[in-house]
């Protein structure tokens, strides 16, 4: 796999908007806070269009800001400005043998999953479910998960995964694993399997997350995991956040004890409550960089 290059101060981040629009003022707004965090930035054509209500700026338009972002050598990193819908519409424009032979710092999470899998699959490139400047850095941009962000897209041999205040992993099956971590948002890696960008968990680590999904609906994707081999092919599985996902018909069968009962019997080790995910604070993890996880050393490391 290969590792981008560290940013520093004055290098330039290119902004794009692969799913769903904000505002001017918003973006306006990013541009300022990069530049105040001593960036600069470069603007890809994406973050000033909307189309249809629900994405920025038409397929060809999405898909081209990521392939000449990758392509620009005036830019040092590429920084998702949201999430939201649309990102899978555009991976069959993309040319994901630029990133392979340009690789840069990409990030985002949520709906950018899409691109978070091909990148690391496509394009043998570590990327990083982080933070994005209009839904995190702008709003929500606290101490830890600044930190958190800094310090692993600036990686250097070892990172240990930590939580907000220390706050400990949990654990569903005990043991050890190891391999590239993988995942991102559960409900587009579920739309993923049947198709060419199809999720592969062989001998990997895989991480899920997800936001506003139904205990029920949880239950359905997982289920679709398990059906489709992703689980029994994965090495080991580590569990982020999953906000405001309720159970309306009987409150006392939250998502966690789903999980418990989904993955208790796992020959492998499971672990959750990694504050990782639509959350704040909020972990970032370089995805596509290989990890080790220690169910009784109550450890998470990525190499």
């Amino acid at each position: 796999m290969n590792f981008p290059k560290k940013i520093l101060a004055g290098n330039t981040i290119g902004l794009v908007s692969p799913s769903s629009p904000t505002s001017l003022e918003n973006i306006l707004k990013c541009k300022q806070l990069l530049q105040d965090l001593g960036y600069n930035t470069k603007d890809g054509k994406s973050i000033y269009l909307s189309y249809n209500g629900y994405l920025s700026g038409n397929d060809m338009i999405r898909a081209e800001d990521i392939n000449n972002m990758f392509l620009d050598e005036d830019v040092d990193a590429i920084f998702c400005v949201r999430g939201g819908y649309g990102c899978s519409r555009i991976l069959k424009y993309i040319d994901f043998s630029i990133p392979k032979s340009y690789p840069k710092i990409f990030v985002g999470y949520s709906d950018i999953t899409s691109l978070h899998i091909c990148l690391n699959q496509l394009s043998n490139l570590v990327t990083f479910h982080g933070p994005m400047v209009y839904s995190n850095m702008l709003n929500n941009y606290d101490e830890f998960t600044k930190n958190s962000f800094e310090h692993t897209i600036n990686m250097d041999r070892i990172l240990h995964l930590i939580n907000p205040n220390l706050e400990r992993f949990k654990k569903i099956a005990e043991g050890k694993a190891a391999g590239q971590i993988i995942g991102g948002n559960l409900s587009i890696i579920v739309s993923s399997i049947g198709t060419k960008y199809e999720i592969d968990t062989k001998n990997k680590i895989l991480f899920l997350e997800d936001i506003d999904e139904s205990v029920p609906k949880i239950d359905r994707m997982l289920q679709q995991l398990i059906y489709s081999k992703k689980i029994q092919d994965c090495s080991g599985i580590i569990l982020g956040d999953f906000t405001n996902c309720d159970n309306k018909y009987d409150e006392s069968y939250t998502y966690e004890k789903l999980l418990i009962d989904t993955f208790s019997n796992l020959n492998k080790p499971v672990m959750y409550n990694i504050k990782s995910g639509h959350c704040f604070p909020m972990i970032t993890i370089p995805l596509g960089a290989y990890c080790v996880m220690d169910t009784y050393r109550d450890m998470i490391t990525f190499i």
